[in-house]
Formats: structure tokens, sequence, C-alpha cells
């Protein structure tokens, strides 16, 4: 079967990580929380409010006097960017000319003297599309502006990168390792027909089917599975499988493999090498729309960075969660 790639990168902009909006300069049309959305923007059709049509994004005013918009984002997590998405998505003759990006990384809330850093110079934008870009600049930032030349609105901003754990002090805590919010990745999974292996990492309680791993129904004697990369190796105390939400749609049972995986070797080696790595938790039966957690001994005897989690036949995961003390 042909195996998914993944970008090993997350959107640093999302809520669901602890982003917000700490400042905006005009939100007249369209409230600026939008633009962080994980969901795919929409258009109502003769829908309209006290401002005007509703919009699905942050949307301004028309200026009358000069100067530009712009927001400001305190990340959840410092990281570093790849590339960006500055999404217009049904703005057509609403959109801004051109757009820009600053960053900067600091303890407090910016002020009129921080020293920002721009990462991405001005650039057109056209009107109900994606806008992709290179960042090159790969410092670690925790404060995001973008700014909008002159006003206008935009349906998303996604942040492409990677959480910098060397800013956060981990060392020796319990966490939850396999937790997107300390730098886990998916970086291997066979299907994932109707929900996305990356949201087994995200943060919380599922808030629906859609919102977990599930895999198509498999003919035959198959099974499914997918490959966590921590973001630092630990020792795990607690594994959780968690089937929220999927009743009738639930995997039969599971294993767990587990390895400790140089950071030097690429993503396709380690999914080939996978089907080796050790045991960590033998087949074991799930039940519809539960919390499952197991603990053991064997679980403490290896520090791991790697877990391959193996569901029969196939179906539906909405979180993993490995909590671990984190071995630097």
């Amino acid at each position: 079967m042909k195996q998914i790639k993944f970008k090993n990168t997350i959107n640093l902009a999302e809520t669901k990580f602890g982003s917000k909006i700490v400042y905006k300069t005009d939100q007249f049309f369209g409230a600026v929380n939008r633009i962080l959305s994980s969901e795919k923007p929409i258009f109502k059709e003769g829908v309209y409010d006290n401002h005007g049509k509703w919009m699905d994004g942050w949307e301004t005013r028309r200026k009358r006097k000069e100067g530009h918009d712009y927001l400001i984002i305190k990340l959840g997590r410092p990281g570093k960017i790849f590339d960006v998405d500055i999404d217009t998505s049904f703005f057509s003759g609403n959109q801004p000319s051109q757009a820009s990006l600053q960053a900067c990384f600091s303890k407090k809330n910016p002020t009129k003297k921080t020293v920002w850093k721009t990462i991405l110079e001005k650039k057109r934008l056209g009107p109900d599309k994606n806008h992709n870009f290179r960042i090159k600049n790969h410092s670690t930032f925790n404060f995001i502006k973008l700014n909008i030349f002159p006003d206008g609105g935009i349906a998303r901003l996604r942040l492409n990168g990677r959480v910098d754990l060397q800013k956060i002090n981990l060392k020796g805590k319990n966490v939850n390792l396999s937790s997107i919010l300390y730098g886990s990745t998916i970086i291997g999974c066979n299907n994932e027909h109707f929900g996305k292996a990356e949201n087994v990492l995200s943060p919380g309680v599922g808030v629906n089917m859609g919102n977990g791993w599930e895999t198509r129904r498999s003919r035959g004697k198959n099974f499914d599975w997918i490959i966590i990369k921590f973001g630092l190796p630990g020792i795990i105390n607690k594994l959780e499988i968690d089937t929220h939400h999927f009743k009738g749609n639930y995997p039969d049972s599971f294993t767990i493999q587990s390895a400790l995986i140089s950071n030097k070797i690429k993503s396709k080696k380690i999914i080939n090498n996978s089907k080796k790595w050790k045991l960590l938790l033998g087949k074991t039966k799930l039940k519809p729309h539960k919390k499952h957690s197991f603990k053991s001994k064997t679980f403490k005897k290896n520090k791991v960075n790697c877990l391959r989690i193996n569901i029969f036949p196939d179906g539906g995961i909405s979180r993993v969660r490995a909590f671990c003390k984190v071995v630097v």
C-alpha cells in the first residue's frame, strides 16, 4: 500500500495550541479570531449582520486616512516557521492589495518599543486564493505581526513550522510527549480516509469523530498503523488510547511498538524498519467511546522517542497519549 507523506510541520497559529490574537487595529466587518480557525473557510450566501456581509475571516473597514491595518498573534508555543499560507478564500474585491509578516521573541506582549524582524517582505495578494510563501529566517519566535495594505479581509493565516523545545524547560518533567504541543509529529501512516492521523496528537478531548484518526473499512486480513515521533526522548509512565466518539467504528484491538531513533535518520528509513521495533504492548482489546489507560514496568525499561500504533483490523482513534519523564 502506498505510504502517506507528511510535512512534519504544524500550523503554529492554531488556537488549539494556545495561540491567540493580542492586538488588532480593526475588525469592523469580520472578527479577528476567525483568521486562526483550523476549519476551512466557508461562504454564507445572503447572510448579513449589523456591519454588512458576513465573511469567514478577519476583515477591516475601508481606510479613509493614511496607514494600514495589522494584527499581532501570540503563539501558544515558540517555534520556527518554514512556510506560510495567507488565505483570501471568498474575499474578492475586498482582499488587501499586499501583506507582510514580522516576528519577534519576547517574554512580554510587544509594545511600541519592540524591535520586529521582517520575515516576509510585502507580497501582492489576489482574490479568493491561497498564497504560499517560504520563510528563510528560521529563528525562534513567539509573536507574529501580520500587516495588510491598506485594509481588507483575510480568511486564514497558517504558520507552518515546528515547536522549539529548547525554549521550554522540560528536563525531568512528566508530560504527554505524544502531544503536538511538545513537538510530536506523525511520520508515517498507511491510511487516513475519514480522519487525519495528526489528530491523535491534538491536546484535549476530541470534539467529534472528525477530530480523530479514522481509516477506511478494510477487507481481508489487514491492519492499519501510524508512527509517532516525539519532539524529545522520554521514559513512558502511562499510555492512553482514547476512542471517544468512535462507537460503531472503533478498532477491535491494537498493539504498540517503540524505538529510540536518531534524529539524523530519514522518515522513509524509520517507516521501513518500524515493523521490527520492540513490542511495548501486546494485542489488547478496545471498547467504544472510552479512554483506555495502561501502565507497566516494561514501559520504564527503555528510553523511547518513536511509537508505532497498529490497529486491527481498522477503525478510528481519537487520541494517543504517552505520559513520559523527559530524558534529554
